[in-house]
C-alpha cells in the first residue's frame, strides 16, 4: 500500500470484506506497542443502521400510493 500525500491509504477489498468494512464506517488508528492498528470506532452506527436512519420518514402510505416501484426508489434516493 502507498500512503498519499493527504495521508490516506486504500485498504484493500480482500481485507475490507473480510473484516465488514464498508464505506462510512468509523476507524480510528491506534499504536499498540510500536504497531499501527486500524480498528472499528466503538458504539458507531452500521452501515444498517446509518441506512435505516436515512429513510425513517421519508415516505408514508399517502406520499407512495399510486407509485411505481422505480418511483418510490427514485423519491428514496431524491432524485
Amino acid at each position: 500500500m502507498v500512503l498519499n500525500s493527504k495521508g490516506q491509504l486504500t485498504i484493500p477489498a480482500h481485507l475490507r470484506a473480510r473484516y465488514g468494512l464498508h464505506p462510512g464506517d468509523e476507524v480510528e488508528v491506534i499504536e499498540i506497542d510500536g504497531t499501527l492498528q486500524i480498528v472499528r470506532v466503538e458504539g458507531a452506527e452500521s452501515r444498517g443502521q446509518r441506512l435505516v436512519r436515512r429513510l425513517r420518514n421519508t415516505a408514508t402510505g399517502q406520499d407512495v400510493a399510486g407509485m411505481s416501484t422505480d418511483q418510490i426508489m427514485a423519491l428514496l434516493r431524491g432524485e
